[in-house]
């Protein structure tokens, strides 16, 4: 091990590090990747059928994403198809979606069940914190399920899982 004249190791000096400068601290960071889930709309389908939906923004300037900008709505359906898509096909520990809140379901309740404002704005919460730790791990930004979530307007159940290439 070389000792320098100061008395400090080698491997155990302290680097010069640059001052950072305010220009620096509000600069667009190197990669970013910002994922809202706002909006929720509440829609009567056919047979008095009432589902919530919400509005997922991303934006991004990661290579792997070749849209840099996009916005779609998704169902609480379409984060358990995510969920189950990426621990189907990929590596990694797929953090749990806010629960199904089976007794907010059941008929005669004295408030709106899983309509509820406070119920639906709880599950918001929950499914921004979701997609975020999905979708910010460098393995999942890889599979095609999380871009098809993301990016396209229809999700293609029928799809082929697999890796997107970066090309």
């Amino acid at each position: 091990m070389m000792v320098e004249s100061d008395g400090t190791a080698e491997a155990t000096r302290r680097l010069n590090v640059k001052k950072q400068t305010l220009d620096d601290a509000y600069a667009v960071p190197a990669n970013f990747l910002e994922i809202d889930v706002v909006n929720p709309l509440t829609t009567m389908a056919a047979g008095k059928k009432r589902y919530t939906d919400y509005e997922v923004r991303m934006r991004t300037n990661l290579p792997v994403f070749k849209v840099k900008e996009s916005t779609v709505r998704r169902r609480y359906s379409d984060f358990e198809w995510l969920r189950n898509e990426l621990e189907r096909d990929s590596k990694i520990v797929v953090p749990p979606l806010p629960g199904k809140a089976w007794k907010r379901q059941m008929p005669f309740r004295g408030d709106e069940g899983i309509f509820d404002e406070s119920f639906i704005e709880e599950r918001r919460k929950g499914l921004e914190a979701f997609i975020n730790k999905i979708a910010g791990h460098p393995l999942a930004q890889n599979e095609r399920c999380l871009h098809m979530f993301l990016q396209e307007n229809v999700i293609d159940k029928n799809y082929v899982p697999g890796k997107i290439r970066n090309t």
